[in-house]
């Protein structure tokens, strides 16, 4: 735990967040919370441990949050404190007044039901349908929603929490957690590595735990842990060729949670224990470069994280380059291939989306005045991704490799804005070099929308025999008749995202028979397919939709679906007739957008 009082000197202004870190910031704190089912709050004390140098205040963030008292220093005083002027998406400032020798700082808070972080399942909406569940959320700024935080990803810090639960359920969260039930219902959990507001977690539910490994394992509901356990049997795998890339992994253990299906996301790369949706459990562990991806923000996030959302791109962008070493180091070349490639066209699907708004397009964006969720675009993961592979085709692996393995030694557990690691990337890779300077045209990339001129696209081998197969199709030849017992995942999604823009229902049913798309057991086969089924009215599909849109949360599902919908009136009328009904599943992070489109 530090006990330092020099603060940091060098937080950038964060349009995020009203905290004032370079005045006074948190460096440690100790929480004592009790999670309540019946009234859907949790409740507690915060002790704040507080570096500054006779500063007059500290600043919180705080949004929907019931502030009941606060006291310095071990309940010594009562302290004065304010809150400001509300805003959109920030929420509040919860200004405490201190004294020149305040160290700690203690609020009793509770949350409410506007507490977007949260979302409390009932049994129904677990996986078992027995018992409740809770988790939360909090990238990119629903922390301050469930916890008093200074919630900008440049203020890092450890914690404490002693945290109550009912006792027949498993309390687990971003630090060490355990691993079977407590009669007690009492849990205390320690993160003693610094990590960023938006790093913290907790989930509540009937969960219980299988091992996968030295350092790894997974936590599921009883009905899901044996697909859990079988589906990331590789994750020590990853772990280790991780390690070989970019040095030691600094978090002890490595654990996985399979959320409930209304998790927003695919993961959340919380540190030692990733959330992670059931939608990639496909049975033939086909989607779990999705758990590579987690994994490599271990370094790329959590390990040196981006400054302000702005700088959203240094996060996943290193983060997507590093899962596909990884998937590469364990599967081969041409399969990473397949990955970059398919990342390729989400990649054009967003500038096309985008076109209207060409300044969200670069690395480095301006989301003042902006819910940064905003910024969460493909723009940030597959741009950033294709930079980096930029560098590298210029200056060759190697070289590369020890430049990416010096920037994570070098900001260990700092924050890193824009235009630091431009400064790092003049320093250590260009170094001087003009010819070079000029190949690499960083500012280009991160400063300028769309993609530089002169890029190759990465193209998978593989992929050409799918484009072969779907040629023949397109010739004639029958899909029955087609070559594709061999196909992963990502040939099958290839093969559906480019399919003609117009079919016959006839052609529709024909592919449907051939290779039942429409009950699909992998999710993202199936939301890609029911693409196709709604531009093109293909009604046989419409039950398997309403039933995946009930079922399932992640936003990059919905949000495609819900917008081919509303491309027409009737699919406008069942889109919003399906809403009402898969709502309640859904988590604020998907209804904040969806409600605008929807209501």
């Amino acid at each position: 735990m530090e006990h330092s009082t020099t603060p940091q000197i060098d937080f950038p202004q964060d349009p995020h967040s009203f905290a004032q870190p370079q005045e006074a910031r948190v460096h440690h704190v100790d929480w004592d919370l009790a999670v309540d089912f019946e009234q859907k709050k949790i409740y507690g004390t915060g002790v704040y441990h507080i570096a500054h140098q006779g500063a007059p205040e500290i600043v919180l963030d705080s949004h929907h949050l019931l502030i009941q008292q606060v006291w310095l220093e071990d309940e010594q005083q009562e302290a004065r404190f304010t809150l400001s002027e509300e805003k959109p998406f920030l929420g509040q400032g919860l200004h405490i007044q201190l004294t020149p020798d305040t160290r700690k700082v203690k609020i009793r808070f509770e949350t409410t039901a506007s507490s977007a972080a949260l979302q409390w399942l009932a049994p129904e909406q677990t996986g078992d349908k027995t018992q409740p569940f809770l988790f939360t959320q909090s990238q990119a700024i629903l922390a301050r929603t469930w916890l008093l935080c200074q919630d900008s990803p440049s203020v890092r810090f450890t914690y404490t929490a002693r945290v109550q639960v009912p006792a027949h359920l498993l309390p687990l969260m971003s630090a060490d957690s355990p691993q079977e039930k407590d009669p007690s219902g009492v849990y205390f959990f320690q993160m003693n590595q610094p990590i960023p507001s938006y790093l913290l977690s907790l989930a509540v539910g009937d969960l219980v735990f299988a091992s996968l490994g030295e350092r790894c394992g997974v936590y599921a509901e009883p009905s899901m842990i044996s697909a859990a356990a079988n589906e990331f049997a590789e994750t020590e795998q990853m772990l280790l060729a991780a390690e070989k890339l970019y040095g030691p992994y600094q978090w002890g253990r490595y654990d996985l949670l399979v959320l409930p299906p209304s998790f927003p996301f695919g993961g959340m790369e919380n540190p030692k224990l990733t959330f992670a949706t059931p939608t990639i459990i496909a049975g033939d562990r086909s989607l779990t470069s999705l758990v590579a991806h987690e994994l490599a923000h271990s370094w790329s996030g959590n390990l040196v994280t981006n400054a302000t959302w702005n700088d959203f791109w240094l996060n996943e962008g290193f983060t997507v380059y590093f899962e596909r070493r990884i998937m590469e180091a364990l599967y081969g070349t041409e399969y990473a291939e397949m990955l970059h490639t398919l990342g390729y066209q989400d990649l054009q699907h967003t500038l096309d989306e985008l076109r209207q708004k060409p300044l969200d397009t670069c690395l480095h964006l301006n989301l003042e005045n902006r819910d940064p969720d905003e910024g969460l675009t493909e723009i940030a993961y597959e741009k950033g991704n294709l930079f980096l592979r930029h560098l590298e085709s210029l200056v060759g692996r190697e070289r590369f490799d020890a430049f990416v393995n010096e920037y994570f030694s070098t900001f260990q557990f700092t924050s890193m804005d824009t235009a630091r690691f431009e400064q790092f990337l003049e320093k250590r890779l260009l170094n001087g070099d003009e010819s070079l300077r000029q190949k690499v045209n960083a500012h280009g990339w991160i400063h300028s929308p769309g993609i530089p001129t002169g890029i190759t696209p990465p193209k998978a081998a593989l992929f050409e025999k799918v484009d072969q197969e779907r040629q023949k199709w397109e010739n004639g030849t029958p899909a029955k008749e087609l070559a594709t017992a061999n196909w992963s995942t990502h040939e099958w999604l290839y093969f559906l995202s480019n399919l003609p823009k117009s079919l016959q229902l006839t052609q529709m049913q024909e592919l449907d028979t051939a290779f039942g798309f429409t009950a699909s057991g992998n999710a993202e086969i199936q939301a890609e397919w029911f693409k196709h089924a709604i531009h093109h009215q293909y009604q046989e599909a419409y039950p398997a939709l309403e039933a995946f849109l009930v079922r399932v949360g992640r936003r990059k599902f919905l949000l495609p679906l819900y917008k081919a919908l509303l491309q027409t009136e009737a699919g406008a009328a069942l889109a919003r007739e399906i809403y009402q009904k898969a709502r309640p599943n859904y988590h604020a992070v998907s209804t904040s957008t969806l409600d605008a489109m929807l209501t």
